[in-house]
């Protein structure tokens, strides 16, 4: 019977976000027929694609022990930079690895200041929150950067009718799926997250995982700001402001769990469907934004409620 009732447990543990999320698909479906149209759900894929690429970067960095508040302020000097290199010298490969090199230089810093200097991630992160906006700011003084050309191409062309933002979303699921499941470096991840010393004293090189987690983060930051400037058809450093919180939401709710050392890719991108979902359905039936926002607001506060809940009775099992 206990076999039983553990086995039940470790289903509801593994699986539930799926469950609420096929509960979440199947409810929309019935609030309004339009949910389910072919072109309806494509819009949603396309739509959360660029929060569920940071949320990806997000889940790596949680499961670890920390987080980056900065993400989506990075990613939009990266965006800007990477538009202004493309008009520079025409070129979308140029154009495409300045906000790479952007987005890693910024979580450089974040790592440095983070691993030699003690800074708490919450802190580091917020400062670079800060000085990448404003440099954004300053760099284009405030202003709209338009007439883009082709650089559209990333994120509102198409590759044998599939949008280019799901195509890399999907592949950027796939490599952090693979990271975490079948690398040292993911299995050095949740270990760091689970207990930071008892990592350390086994031989893993902490400091030099947690560089590597920010790197990581900073390439799907700097893709992140090529597929929204590309998909908002212009640079605006005071673009994606919130996504940030976008990504966090989605790694939570998919089961990454703020105390570290918890989470999967699959997870996070069921976290991001069911926040598209619900963003969706709301503006389909006629939801008044502002209550839109509490929505979003609360389903914050009850994954991170339910995180803790489940954490405590697990120790006290």
């Amino acid at each position: 019977m206990n076999t039983n009732n553990k086995m039940i447990n470790n289903i509801k543990s593994k699986y539930s976000i799926y469950f609420v999320l096929i509960a979440l698909f199947l409810f929309c479906w019935m609030a309004n027929k339009n949910f389910v149209s072919v072109g309806n759900l494509q819009n949603i894929s396309t739509q959360i694609s660029v929060g569920t690429i940071l949320a990806f970067g997000q889940t790596i960095l949680i499961i670890s022990g920390m987080l980056d508040l900065s993400s989506a302020s990075v990613l939009a000097l990266a965006g800007v930079l990477s538009i202004s290199a493309y008009t520079s010298t025409g070129s979308l490969t140029i154009s495409f690895l300045v906000a790479i090199l952007v987005g890693v230089g910024c979580n450089i810093l974040n790592g440095l200041m983070i691993t030699k200097y003690k800074t708490p991630p919450f802190i580091a992160t917020l400062a670079m929150m800060a000085m990448a906006r404003g440099a954004a700011l300053l760099y284009t003084n405030g202003q709209n950067i338009y007439q883009i050309g082709k650089y559209v191409k990333f994120g509102q062309g198409e590759i044998l009718g599939i949008p280019t933002p799901v195509i890399f979303l999907v592949a950027t699921l796939i490599i952090t799926w693979y990271l975490l499941r079948h690398t040292v470096f993911g299995r050095s991840i949740y270990a760091i997250g689970g207990n930071e010393e008892a990592a350390n004293a086994s031989g893993i090189h902490v400091n030099r995982i947690k560089m590597r987690a920010f790197i990581i983060n900073g390439i799907l930051v700097g893709i992140a700001g090529v597929l929204f400037m590309s998909r908002v058809n212009g640079g605006m450093p005071n673009g994606a402001i919130g996504y940030e919180f976008k990504a966090l939401t989605a790694a939570v709710i998919g089961g990454t769990s703020f105390t570290g050392g918890i989470g999967t890719a699959s997870g996070t991108l069921a976290g991001a469907f069911i926040v598209g979902f619900l963003d969706n359905i709301m503006v389909l039936v006629g939801v008044n934004s502002y209550l839109q926002q509490i929505v979003r607001g609360a389903i914050i506060a009850l994954a991170v409620m339910y995180d803790i809940w489940a954490k405590t009775k697990k120790r006290k099992h």
